[in-house]
């Protein structure tokens, strides 16, 4: 694996070997990097299923403000500080090791601008993870009143983007409650899908 573009360009991560983990290919990371540019530069990103943490440092390559890593898995954990180290970026990521849904429904603080989405490919997870999110995103609203429409939901911003990479064999839906597909692009076996909020 390596950083494909900005700050760490060319710059290889750590290897590894872990049967859980199947990092997303820079084929696939240079096309989700290249429409979601404008965003991630200057904005706060959250990735969520970390792994390695590629997509993260990525995201901090690029010029990302903030990057906040989230990951239960004790493995991964240790491989995301390993490649932080090798970069020497130790206090640019915060690394967040908890539950990703659990974290969702928690989250209280800053929104993000960007949420980069890829669950454990044999756990068949993206329709739950979207919904989760859809639903934190309603009870925000729902808790904030009507300014909450201009003012954004805690976890995603007003003109925010998710990006969730799936397997083809699992269920996306186009619309959730709070969210809805505007793209999404055909990669074979994975499917890369990119929601914003509904009416943004």
């Amino acid at each position: 694996m390596r950083i494909i573009a900005g700050r760490f360009r060319g710059r290889q991560l750590v290897s590894f070997s872990a049967g859980h983990i199947r990092p997303t290919t820079d084929r696939v990371k240079e096309s989700i990097f290249n429409k979601l540019q404008n965003d991630v530069l200057d904005g706060r990103v959250l990735d969520l299923f970390s792994g390695t943490g590629n997509l993260a440092i990525e995201a901090l390559s690029r010029g990302a403000a903030a990057v906040t890593a989230v990951e239960l898995n004790k493995k991964s954990l240790m491989i995301i500080r390993e490649n932080m180290q090798k970069l020497g970026i130790q206090n640019e990521i915060q690394v967040v090791g908890d539950d990703v849904l659990k974290y969702i429904r928690r989250y209280k603080g800053d929104p993000f601008d960007v949420i980069l989405i890829d669950p454990p490919f044999t756990e068949k997870m993206a329709d739950v993870v979207l919904q989760t999110i859809s639903q934190a995103m309603s009870q925000a609203i729902s808790k904030a009143g009507s300014s909450a429409v201009s003012d954004g939901s805690e976890i995603l911003a007003p003109e925010g983007v998710i990006m969730i990479e799936s397997s083809k064999h699992e269920i996306v839906q186009d619309e959730y409650p709070a969210l809805e597909r505007f793209d999404h692009r055909d990669y074979g076996d994975k499917l890369v899908s990119y929601f914003r909020r509904k009416g943004g």
